[in-house]
């Protein structure tokens, strides 16, 4: 098993096939393929320069061709804040339960060898050798085959057709009662996956082992509307977690994206979402810690026009008054916030009643906000930038700290 070469990148920077960076050759193959792969997903990871490619806010991780391309957030100037900004990311998928580091033993993440995907591999692995370990399910499923014995509905069509000559088999559609059935074949297919991208010895041994006492299934084709036709009941609730990891894992795969026997797993996340749900997690586990009177709720809509709908990203309702924050994941860096970001404050101030609203910015410094009032209007807005990082790990105190902004700014005398 080769070494896995790796690339890490901020998000926004640029990558050019024929440099080196950081000791690894970005070669014209992968600049192909992550090509490919941008169309796939319909352009919105990068865009594509003149034999360079240039990151979106899309973070996380591409492995390709023996290659991993590790692509992190960054809210400050600091270039050397790779390994910082690593866990930063970590973190925030742990905070906002799209990554359950707890579960995950081998794959350390504190070690600069470990990428995203080892961390999901181990965490998919640990769940099946879970299920095995409780006892695999079995499930009624329809078969239409031949068989020796008549069985189930005779499909005359059929059978008239593949028997003519051999009047010993009958083709009929009956019920059968084992574990090769849709669920089961879905985790197969995701082990398989594992199995080839893994470089890691030890996930892939234990890949390995997983497959050695996984039951023996047909091989499908999966896609997004498979997942959606798995049927929720108490059975099968157990490979909840197992079934979330394999759609994550499978819809971002992707086989023989060139023409050759190149094949590529993506796993990216839009910054712009997973800031939005750190912040409203954060704000709701401060609450619920606190047992205050405050509510928080996250992406709550109210029409604007004809079926449109304007929908802010955090309200707040305390003590009778409400608040509205906007979470943007860029670095702000002392500029104005633009004017379509204004006018979109000033609306949800009028459709929500309320008196303040936020605009919150990710930052190497926190930087409390000052509500100012918009011309001839009762209605106020501000721009709060917030470290999140704390003593190089994640800020976990952010709830608290924008709750504490909406308090002191009452003792504000607003321009």
């Amino acid at each position: 098993m080769f070494k896995l070469q790796r690339i890490q990148v901020f998000e926004h920077q640029a990558l050019c096939y024929g440099n080196e960076y950081e000791g690894v050759l970005f070669k014209k193959s992968h600049f192909e393929a992550l090509v490919k792969l941008n169309d796939y997903h319909n352009n919105k990871y990068f865009t594509v320069l003149h034999k360079s490619i240039r990151f979106s806010q899309y973070v996380g991780v591409i492995q390709v061709n023996g290659l991993c391309i590790e692509v992190l957030p960054k809210a400050d100037d600091n270039e050397k804040n790779k390994a910082i900004w690593q866990g930063v990311l970590i973190d925030m998928l742990r905070h906002t339960k799209r990554l359950k580091v707890d579960n995950v033993g081998n794959a350390n993440v504190t070690k600069q060898n470990i990428h995203l995907l080892d961390i999901y591999f181990e965490w998919f692995l640990n769940e099946v050798q879970l299920l095995i370990h409780q006892g695999l399910i079995k499930k009624y499923y329809k078969q239409t085959k031949n068989v020796k014995a008549l069985k189930g509905k005779l499909e005359f069509a059929g059978h008239i057709q593949k028997n003519l000559i051999h009047k010993e088999r009958f083709y009929t559609s009956h019920q059968v009662y084992d574990k090769d059935h849709q669920i089961h074949q879905i985790l197969f297919k995701t082990l398989k996956i594992i199995e080839h991208f893994s470089k890691n010895a030890n996930l892939y041994n234990k890949c390995k082992i997983v497959q050695l006492d996984f039951p023996e299934v047909s091989n499908i084709n999966i896609t997004a509307s498979t997942f959606t036709k798995i049927p929720l009941s108490r059975k099968n609730a157990p490979y909840k977690v197992a079934i979330e990891l394999a759609r994550l894992i499978i819809l971002n795969y992707a086989p023989n994206i060139m023409q050759g026997s190149e094949k590529m797993l993506a796993l990216l996340f839009d910054m712009n979402v997973l800031w939005e749900e750190y912040v409203l997690v954060s704000l709701k586990k401060y609450v619920i810690h606190n047992k205050g009177s405050i509510e928080v709720y996250g992406q709550q809509s109210k029409i604007f026009w004809g079926n449109i709908a304007i929908r802010p990203d955090i309200v707040i309702k305390k003590e009778g008054q409400i608040y509205i924050i906007d979470t943007k994941w860029k670095h702000i860096n002392g500029h104005k916030p633009s004017t379509n970001d204004l006018r979109q404050m000033y609306v949800y101030n009028e459709f929500w009643e309320c008196e303040k609203s936020l605009l919150l910015y990710p930052s190497d410094k926190t930087i409390s906000p000052n509500f100012i009032s918009f011309q001839n209007n009762k209605h106020k807005c501000a721009l709060g930038q917030l470290n999140i990082i704390k003593n190089t790990k994640l800020n976990t105190e952010v709830g608290e700290e924008i709750l504490g902004w909406f308090d002191k700014a009452d003792l504000i005398e607003f321009k």
